[in-house]
């Protein structure tokens, strides 16, 4: 093994997955997928719906099963595990801004829940003063004023509020890898702004490995060090270094119809060979 597979934290090899296997409905959603991710990379990943994006996420997490192909998370093959088995390696925060949270519960319970991933024995964990003053100085740094609202519930707050709050519990556990499913776009432009912020300092301070599906081009861009474009189930452009750091949004989407214009030509060649 040479020293890059050494530090992949995330290892994708031949991936495929299919909807609605052996009937008339069959569709290809992610198709021979190879991918690796070193420790502490911070993956942007864009593309047309339909593409396989949060397919690839689903895929990660366990949510999804592969056909067929190998996953590994940290040198550990968690191709057939159930997502709640996974869940030690995985942190996540979704698209929709209730997902991820308990707004019945109040944030200081929400984050209790978190804390305590993988070992809590009642829905609602009983939380002390120790922890309770942990999570205000966790809260406290996201400059948001939670630290100050531990009882209220997560229903009463903002989306941005709660995107805020679901990152802070999607890293409580150090998961080996953040997974970000469009957890801005829901958000008004200034407030999906400040979460993009916060997101790249806690996964900079945290070193953490992260993939973040977005639409918003310019995003995907200036955030990360790497930039995947999917297209069909496969990864067809792979940014990084020198090349993604000039490419501009323009440039981006001419290369992106460049690659269609080509596969189109390849499947009309095969198809009438």
């Amino acid at each position: 093994m040479n020293k890059i597979e050494d530090k992949a934290m995330l290892r994708l090899e031949n991936v495929n997955k299919y909807f609605y296997r052996y009937t008339q409905d069959e569709q290809w959603a992610v198709r021979n997928l190879n991918l690796r991710i070193l420790e502490g990379q911070f993956v942007t990943v864009v593309g047309s719906n339909g593409a396989g994006k949060t397919t690839l996420l689903n895929l990660i997490s366990g949510s999804y099963l592969p056909d067929s192909g190998k996953i590994m998370i940290n040198g550990k093959e968690v191709t057939h595990l159930q997502a709640y088995r996974r869940a030690p390696y995985i942190g996540r925060v979704f698209q929709n801004t209730f997902q991820g949270t308990a707004p019945s519960l109040t944030i200081e319970e929400n984050l209790a829940l978190a804390y305590l991933k993988g070992k809590r024995k009642s829905f609602r964990p009983a939380i002390n003063e120790e922890m309770r003053k942990f999570f205000q100085e966790k809260l406290s740094d996201i400059g948001l004023g939670l630290e100050k609202r531990l009882r209220e519930r997560v229903g009463l707050l903002s989306g941005g509020q709660r995107q805020a709050l679901a990152l802070v519990m999607a890293i409580f556990g150090r998961p080996k890898i953040l997974l970000l499913d469009e957890h801005t776009a829901n958000l008004d432009p200034k407030t999906g702004e400040k979460i993009m912020e916060l997101t790249n300092k806690l996964i900079y301070e945290n070193n953490l490995t992260a993939l973040m599906v977005t639409h918003n081009l310019q995003d995907a861009l200036k955030f990360g060090d790497r930039t995947l474009m999917m297209d069909e189930g496969e990864i067809v452009l792979d940014l990084a270094g020198d090349e993604r750091h000039k490419m501009t949004i323009e440039e981006l989407l001419e290369r992106f119809s460049e690659l269609r214009h080509k596969k189109f030509a390849e499947d009309r060649a095969l198809l009438s060979s």
